[in-house]
This record gives C-alpha cells, sequence and structure tokens, in this order.
C-alpha cells in the first residue's frame, strides 16, 4: 500500500453523529482551519473529531497519523499556489510567477507554512509543481541534472523566504513591531569602534526589516543567474 493513503473500504460515507460526511478534502479543509485560529499545536486528532463532530478515531480512516495528515495539507498549499497556473513561453516569467504564487500562498497560511515547508509530500500537487518548475527550466535549455539541480535551489530559496516571512507574519504584533523597530532604534546605538561596518550603513540598516523585499531581491538575483548560466539558443534553419 503507498504511504499515505488509506484503502478506500476504511473510509467512512455515512454521516456522522453531527451530520457530517467525512471526505479528505473535509478534513483538510478543517485541520487547515484550525491550524490558522490556533496555531501547529492544533493539528491533533482529538481536536479535528471535535471539529468535524465525530469520534477522532474515524480520522484514521483516511489518514493512518498526524503526520500523514501534514503532509496532505501542505499539498493543499501547493495546490491552492498552481490554481490556474499556466506558463507561456518565457520560462523565466514562468518561475517568476511561480515563486510569487508560493511565497503569496504561504503568508495567506502563516501558521501551517513553517511545518509545509520542508515537507515532501509526496502527493498529485507536489507532483505537478516539481514536473512544472523542472519542464520550465529544460525548456530553457537545461540538460536533466542541471534542470533538477537549478530546480531544486530555486524552490528552495523560495520556501525558505516564504517560511521566514511567513513565521515572521505569524507572530503577535507586538513582537513583529518590535523585530522591526530594532534596526531602525537597537542598531543606531551599537558602539562605532565595535561595529564600525554597521555605524557606517546605519541610516539604511531599517531596510533589513521585515516587508522591504528580500523575497524579491533573491528571486530577481537567482533568476539572473539562472538566465546567466542557460545555454544559448540554438537558431532552426
Amino acid at each position: 500500500m503507498a504511504e499515505g493513503r488509506v484503502p478506500a473500504e476504511r473510509r467512512r460515507r455515512r454521516p456522522t453523529k453531527g451530520g457530517v460526511v467525512l471526505s479528505t478534502e473535509l478534513i483538510v479543509d478543517r485541520a487547515l482551519s484550525l491550524v490558522g485560529q490556533h496555531g501547529p499545536d492544533a493539528l491533533s486528532v482529538r481536536r479535528l473529531g471535535a471539529a468535524l463532530g465525530c469520534d477522532p478515531s474515524a480520522v484514521y480512516r483516511y489518514f493512518h497519523s498526524t503526520d500523514d495528515l501534514l503532509l496532505a495539507v501542505a499539498d493543499r498549499l501547493i495546490g491552492e499556489s498552481l490554481d490556474g497556473f499556466a506558463p507561456g513561453d518565457d520560462w523565466v516569467a514562468g518561475l517568476r510567477e511561480m515563486a510569487h504564487r508560493i511565497h503569496r500562498c504561504y503568508l495567506a497560511h502563516p501558521r501551517i507554512a513553517a511545518l509545509a515547508a520542508y515537507r515532501v509530500t509526496r502527493r498529485a500537487h507536489e507532483f505537478r509543481a516539481v514536473d512544472t518548475g523542472i519542464g520550465l527550466l529544460r525548456r530553457a535549455g537545461f540538460d536533466e541534472a542541471a534542470a533538477v539541480r537549478h530546480y531544486a535551489a530555486f524552490v528552495d530559496t523560495v520556501l525558505g523566504h516564504a517560511a521566514l516571512d511567513a513565521a515572521h507574519l505569524a507572530l503577535a504584533p507586538e513582537r513583529r513591531a518590535a523585530d522591526d523597530a530594532a534596526w531602525a532604534e537597537a542598531y543606531r546605538s551599537v558602539p562605532v569602534e565595535e561595529y564600525p561596518q554597521l555605524a557606517a550603513v546605519r541610516d539604511e540598516l531599517p531596510l533589513m526589516a521585515s516587508g522591504y523585499g528580500s523575497f524579491e531581491l533573491a528571486l530577481e538575483l537567482l533568476l539572473g543567474a539562472l538566465e546567466a548560466k542557460a545555454p544559448p539558443p540554438t537558431n532552426s534553419r
């Protein structure tokens, strides 16, 4: 039996006591909602059972474990990010749009992003994302090995920034404000003798705060490097 799949005969099609007909999609919906409201610790079978109005053990008819469910939730985020995505002939534009879609989706679900970013879901949406990204790089002229290596660098960069920005967004507002303010306040007061480079750029250090486009800059640097490394197009006769 493939990992992450529960046989259909084990799945409940009768309504629960609360009148709910369970499905994998409904369970993932509720899991996303619970984590969004209460944080990662809410991803438990007990809380899911309460939210769904069913015995917690019923969840195991659809998922082998809470980790199996987490992978399904992570795959849902990938699916949301790719919904309606149809890259054109410009492979650089395609990668750029793909990156922006992933980043936006993770910021829309900041409390699940850090849990999902580093997992391999082994599910349909992830298969499509990897196939699409590698396809764009092969369209650029990279051979098979180079396309895989460059896609790994691309997606790890995007997911890393997405998870970092989402984690910052998930902070309590006062903590987020204090972290951002530190670049304009605490860093301005460091001794010049000990930190001469910080003193030299102190007026620019607020750019280190969140929301100043670190993701955009990193993405454009990476895309520029990929474009520079891409094999020259062959002229067809």
